[in-house]
């Protein structure tokens, strides 16, 4: 079979997914073709691991289910490419988290999402670099490099899935997955112009992803469209009771389902904490824009408040490195990952295996979560957040008796120049706080590309809705994508 594949990467995963099944191109050939791409954009930095024998391998066995008519009926993304973020452990590509304490570790079994969609019939291109476990809101703290933003390779394309977003963005990949521990799905989506969607905490399993923090990380998928981001999500998400104990008990579903529903009546929350000082004019304007166009669709739009919006920072930065340093303990050099080659004795080894396989933003994590987790402090710090925590989420609460959904914007600037905060860990930690109220609160929230700022770089919408609403923020996204473009535009070059 051939055909012309030279705008296949132009094509969304529904229309893709489309082209595969009336037959119009193979799945070999969809998979050869971003495989090219992959390695033409290579400075990029997207791509961490790429093996070639076992994506066309995949692709071939996605060719026969079609071509025998085998597929089963939820299978509606078979032969579709996609690839992963490095924190999902994966039998057939290294999986590092972005750590050099990882490097070349291949994990025995794949992660319950990575499986998920593998039972779909994706097929995997590769692995995507991101921060070093999760840990970061640029990708640049990655043992294995930087990513660049596509839209302007001297910016960075956010963090922690900056190499999904870059990927998706720039045509190397239809969709990717990516992990939200505190908005690491919608800060790299808004920075590079595509949609991403974090679900409720528990809908997609977490085992096989290398731990943050438990109680906050969760996975999603990111894609070009509200649509795609739907069939991902239909797949990657259901119950997982025998190998992750924060798996909700809820059923797949599909969230396509509700796609083509109208919006009036529709009432969007807008905060008022999320459009003070020190807001960006230009992110600003573009989400008034975004705004304005859904009350031109039927929607209205209620003030709000989420009072404890500026505690979430505090707060977030004393519980998730809490975890993250009980996590990372176990990577000491025992039993797998990277062990120093000279060391005296047992402690020694810890200590130089840990010196040498960390990086300094993971170093400094750990080190705060040690010490409020510590005596003296743990009712000080951890347990006072963890009541602040509780209070956010009752927050949300609160406003949805007054709303339907909630909408602002996903960071407060557009994408900075690479190395512009890297050192000043506090200044990449207040990027964050539009998205870490709804991450503490384990709600669901996606962004979605409403137009562009200063030097013509992506403003992401963000859309958070009450807790197992996925499919209706994804109709919200869904219809404003019907009626606007900013979804279609790529960067030159790409």
């Amino acid at each position: 079979m051939t055909h012309d594949t030279s705008a296949l990467h132009d094509l969304s995963v529904a229309q893709l997914a489309t082209q595969l099944r009336d037959r119009k191109v193979s799945a070999v050939e969809t998979a050869q073709h971003f495989l090219a791409r992959a390695k033409t954009h290579a400075s990029l930095g997207a791509f961490l691991d790429i093996n070639e024998e076992v994506t066309l391998t995949q692709a071939r066995n996605a060719d026969a289910a079609l071509a025998a008519g085998t597929t089963r009926p939820l299978q509606t993304l078979l032969g579709v490419p996609l690839a992963h973020k490095d924190i999902f452990v994966t039998r057939d590509f290294v999986s590092t988290a972005g750590s050099n304490m990882l490097t070349g570790y291949r994990s025995p079994f794949d992660a319950t999402v990575v499986a998920k969609l593998a039972e779909q019939g994706v097929v995997t291109l590769g692995k995507l670099n991101c921060d070093e476990f999760a840990m970061g809101s640029a990708n640049e703290n990655s043992a294995f490099g930087l990513v660049q933003n596509p839209w302007d390779t001297t910016r960075t394309p956010g963090g922690s899935s900056g190499g999904s977003a870059a990927a998706v963005a720039a045509r190397l990949t239809p969709a990717a997955t990516g992990t939200d521990t505190g908005g690491s799905i919608r800060q790299p989506a808004s920075f590079c112009g595509i949609t991403g969607i974090k679900p409720t905490y528990g809908r997609a399993s977490r085992y096989g992803m290398v731990a943050f923090a438990s109680s906050l990380d969760q996975a999603g998928p990111m894609a070009r469209t509200a649509e795609d981001c739907a069939l991902l999500l239909s797949a990657m998400c259901g119950p997982d009771p025998d190998r992750d104990s924060t798996s909700l008990d809820v059923p797949a579903e599909n969230f396509t389902r509700s796609l083509n529903e109208d919006l009036n009546g529709l009432r969007i929350g807008i905060p008022k904490e999320f459009f003070g000082e020190g807001l960006a004019p230009d992110v600003r304007a573009a989400v008034d824009a975004a705004l304005n166009e859904y009350e031109k669709l039927g929607a209205k739009l209620v003030p709000i408040s989420l009072p404890r919006t500026e505690l979430s920072i505090p707060v977030y930065y004393i519980i998730a490195p809490a975890e993250a340093s009980s996590n990372l303990s176990r990577f000491d050099g025992v039993k797998f990952g990277h062990r120093a080659d000279k060391y005296a004795d047992l402690t020694d080894m810890y200590k130089k295996t840990r010196a040498e396989g960390f990086g300094d933003e993971v170093k400094r994590r750990i080190m705060i979560g040690a010490y409020v987790l510590s005596h003296g402090y743990y009712d000080a710090y951890y347990l006072q957040a963890q009541k602040i925590r509780r209070m956010i989420a009752d927050d949300f609460q609160q406003a949805f008796k007054l709303c339907d959904v909630i909408a602002g914007p996903v960071a407060p600037t557009v994408a900075w120049k690479l190395g512009d905060k890297s050192d000043d860990p506090l200044a990449n930690y207040l990027a964050d706080i539009f998205t870490l109220p709804g991450s503490l609160a384990g709600l669901p929230g996606m962004s979605i590309p409403v137009g562009f700022g200063a030097d013509h770089m992506p403003v992401g919408m963000q859309l958070i809705g009450n807790y197992l609403q996925e499919a209706k923020l994804l109709n919200v996204a869904h219809r404003f994508q019907q009626a606007t473009d900013w979804h279609t535009t790529k960067p030159k070059g790409f």
